[in-house]
């Protein structure tokens, strides 16, 4: 595995009954990219996730982040590693306040353990500089004015904006996000953008995506990887995605044809 490499997935596959959802995929992400993983409808995107992520095991293939192989690992293992994953639908506890569901994030609470239970000296003091951390990541992504406020009052786009600063909380390395702009305005799109490309800078973040918004993963993708039917069919900067056939028949379809 190259040293500029923080991800290479070799030939990995699963398959469930007579279906092979993923089916040899092959794929990797450079140290401080943003790789976006794009495709049709039943391409084997979210499921190439789970499989990176440990919430499902492989039949075959190897998973290496910063040159180990995580492919046996579970998502708690791999968490600790540094790589963070996030999910479609934003989780938060709504009777939380939003400060609150951020701290949730922290690692290494005395609190989990017999000895720093009995310990509140130890405990108050994480408590104070979870919290402070948690600010700071809550201004990083634009939204501490909320960090009082129940957290059930934020909209599904500041949701998501909640999510990216708890997963900062775990100070990782990598960020995988599914599917970070469904169902979010416009307006809050260019906010994401915004964030991203900041804790990209601030934080020498590396990200994978998947994303169904073309157009939002051509502006904000270093490397643009395509799937079909379980397999990458395509791999390369986003502006030659568009130039693939394998990718027109796919995916672009009429859309390629009409411009």
């Amino acid at each position: 595995m190259s040293n500029n490499l923080i991800l290479d997935v070799r030939d990995i596959k699963v398959h469930f009954g007579g279906v092979k959802a993923v089916d040899g995929a092959t794929m990797s992400v450079e140290r401080g990219s943003v790789t976006s993983v794009i495709g049709p409808n039943g391409a084997g995107k979210t499921t190439l996730f789970n499989l990176i992520s440990g919430a499902i095991a492989s039949d075959s293939g190897t998973v290496a982040f910063n040159g180990e192989e995580i492919q046996n690992l579970h998502p708690h293992q791999i968490a600790h590693r540094g790589m963070i994953r996030t999910f479609q639908g934003a989780k938060v506890i709504k009777r939380l306040s939003v400060v609150e569901n951020v701290m949730l994030g922290g690692q290494k609470n005395p609190g989990e353990r017999l000895s720093g239970f009995f310990n509140p000296r130890a405990r108050s003091r994480y408590e104070s500089e979870s919290r402070e951390r948690a600010m700071s990541l809550l201004k990083q992504v634009g939204i501490d004015r909320f960090a009082e406020d129940y957290a059930g009052i934020l909209s599904g786009g500041q949701r998501k904006l909640l999510d990216l600063a708890r997963s900062l909380m775990a100070q990782p390395t990598m960020l995988l996000l599914d599917e970070p702009f469904a169902g979010v305005n416009p307006t809050l799109v260019e906010k994401l953008l915004e964030v991203l490309n900041s804790l990209r800078q601030a934080h020498q973040l590396s990200f994978l995506l998947v994303e169904h918004d073309l157009e939002t993963v051509m502006n904000i993708s270093d490397r643009v990887v395509v799937m079909a039917e379980g397999k990458v069919i395509a791999d390369g900067l986003p502006n030659s995605i568009y130039d693939n056939e394998l990718v027109i028949d796919a995916y672009l379809g009429t859309r390629k044809k009409k411009s």
